[in-house]
């Protein structure tokens, strides 16, 4: 249980902060903005006042204390869930014999997540239909998520 727990951290927090570094040279090279870890946060902490869903959208919604802290808590948990749920499917030996068909499969399944579960509950929609402009913003999901599995993947190939 030890060895389990150990590679999920390890490795959901490798896939996490690649996909930050991503993040930060999207918006050094395109001038995109970085992931909005507070309004994350804020979807998160409404969640114990029986908030799920900010239908005007979360921007909208109040602020809530240390609401950044909580995003950027909360990131990088998702991101150790996610390697959790890969070590289940796989088992433990995967984090000594990786293989990048699993990173992958878990990274672009785990886009559904985004696309049905957090985008809607933050008011903007199923797959970001509600954003500016949807089609780039799951173009956006989807990278990024590849650059997850990359970074699970990789980790997985320093420390197995």
């Amino acid at each position: 249980m030890f060895e389990f727990i150990f590679y999920a951290v390890l490795i959901g927090i490798g896939g996490t902060a690649l996909l930050d570094l991503w993040a930060q040279l999207l918006k050094a090279v395109l001038g995109l903005p970085t992931p909005p870890w507070h309004l994350v946060g804020r979807w998160f902490a409404g969640m114990r006042n029986g908030r799920f869903v900010h239908h005007a959208g979360i921007g909208n919604s109040p602020p809530i204390a240390n609401e950044l802290k909580i995003g950027w808590t909360m990131h990088y948990l998702v991101g150790i869930v996610f390697a959790a749920i890969l070590l289940l499917i796989w088992g433990v030996q995967w984090a000594h014999s990786p293989t990048f068909f699993a990173a992958l499969v878990v990274g672009l399944v785990t886009v559904g997540a985004g696309w049905f579960i957090l985008q809607p509950g933050m008011g903007v929609g199923i797959a970001c239909n509600q954003a500016p402009n949807p089609a780039v913003a799951r173009l956006q999901n989807v990278v990024g998520h590849v650059v997850f599995a990359i970074g699970m993947y990789a980790t997985a190939l320093l420390v197995g």
